[in-house]
């Protein structure tokens, strides 16, 4: 439970259903992650586990403060108090995890991405490390038989096969964040919003007189609530300050300019760029080794195909389809495509698309679909030509 309109719905959605529903808010966003705590003295016969509480709070009430200018992210104490509110109202138990160590890694690998000219997608690694990975283990503590949230995509079991499925709302659909998790999770997998349109998870929400009902969506990086993410990977790598300055290039050779660090800047990016060529132009490839950041026109930002490595499959890889589809960003569509399996590593593919691609970005992921159905993906390593 985020705090949330959708996974407050989703607690709902399964109480409805007859389950036992635990809420739990994890407790992972840098700037407030110090609010949660654990203790020896926090076990108990209604926590067994120790499992950690908000500090300076019970769990029957909840003190708040203003909420901070800042980012609309997640993870904030106010986030907390609107989850433990919703699970109050439902009279469900609930529970803030601390998982500010293990959320680190999240960190580091979204500095070292951009320090690597890659362009990193943190929520989706966070859905594949933490949610559906850390919260896997507190669930299995508690003996509970399913893990859910509030993400827009569907589960399907039928004959012993769990199946990972688009969101019924196409405009908010999140399986692309999804294809990371272990393929022997998923029959145990619950996804309650995935069957409804988001305004009707509003409807139900406010149906319910839940404080949350209009409660906006989170947009940005929840670890980065302050100024652009370059300057927050400045200040967790103050040593390489300065270290990734370099030219402006054109795909001809030629230097337009100068730009203070490639971290800033992503493939298919147009604005921000600071020079003025005349015509729109593009970063159509960063190089970590040269410092460049090239840029070129529409058609040169295409690429007829990717390769991908860290390959995780919801199905047996031998049975993939000869037509397919790929979604290569997150707020994209799935284009048609054939993957190639690489016979010397079972975690490389190669994607070829039926029509050339535009803004195929290393560091982000390639997904997999067969119609609705997420076979499975991996992570951009290179466009290719």
């Amino acid at each position: 439970m985020s705090g949330g309109v959708d996974s407050s719905v989703a607690a709902h959605l399964l109480t409805q259903a007859g389950h036992e529903v635990i809420g739990v808010f994890m407790r992972h966003g840098e700037a407030s992650a110090s609010a949660c705590r654990i203790s020896s003295d926090e076990a108990s016969d209604s926590n067994p586990l120790g499992l950690p509480v908000l500090a300076g709070t019970s769990m029957g009430a909840v003190s708040t403060g203003k909420r901070a200018d800042h980012k609309q992210g997640c993870c904030s104490a106010t986030d907390a108090a609107d989850a433990r509110r919703v699970a109050m109202s439902m009279d469900i138990p609930f529970y803030s995890l601390d998982l500010q160590e293990d959320f680190r890694k999240i960190v580091d690998y979204f500095v070292d991405d951009y320090l690597n000219a890659r362009t990193p997608n943190p929520c989706v690694k966070c859905n594949h490390w933490i949610k559906f990975g850390k919260l896997f283990d507190y669930a299995d503590g508690v003996d509970a038989d399913y893990v859910a949230t509030g993400h827009y995509a569907r589960m399907q079991h039928t004959e012993g096969t769990a199946q990972l499925l688009r969101g019924l709302d196409d405009g908010k659909d999140q399986s692309y964040a999804l294809f990371g998790i272990g393929r022997e999770r998923l029959a145990r997998m619950m996804l309650p919003v995935g069957d409804f349109k988001k305004s009707e998870i509003r409807e139900i929400a406010a149906s319910l007189g839940l404080g949350v009902s209009e409660k906006k969506d989170s947009q940005e990086i929840c670890f980065v609530t302050q100024g652009h993410h370059s300057d927050f990977v400045k200040s967790r790598r103050p040593d390489r300050v300065g270290t990734t300055a370099g030219d402006f290039v054109t795909t001809d050779g030629r230097v337009v300019g100068q730009h203070n660090g490639f971290e800033a800047f992503t493939i298919g990016q147009r604005k921000g760029l600071g020079v003025a060529l005349g015509t729109p132009h593009f970063v159509v490839r960063i190089e970590a080794d040269t410092r460049r950041v090239v840029l070129g026109s529409p058609e040169e930002l295409l690429a007829p195909g990717l390769e991908a490595d860290q390959a995780n499959w919801l199905i047996d890889p031998e049975s993939l389809p000869d037509q397919v589809s790929v979604q290569i960003r997150y707020n994209g569509r799935p284009h048609a495509a054939r993957v190639k399996l690489n016979p010397a590593d079972p975690a490389r593919f190669t994607v070829q698309f039926v029509e050339p691609q535009s803004a195929v970005a290393p560091g982000q992921a390639a997904v997999v679909y067969d119609a609705h159905r997420v076979l499975g993906g991996g992570w951009i390593v290179a466009a290719t030509e």
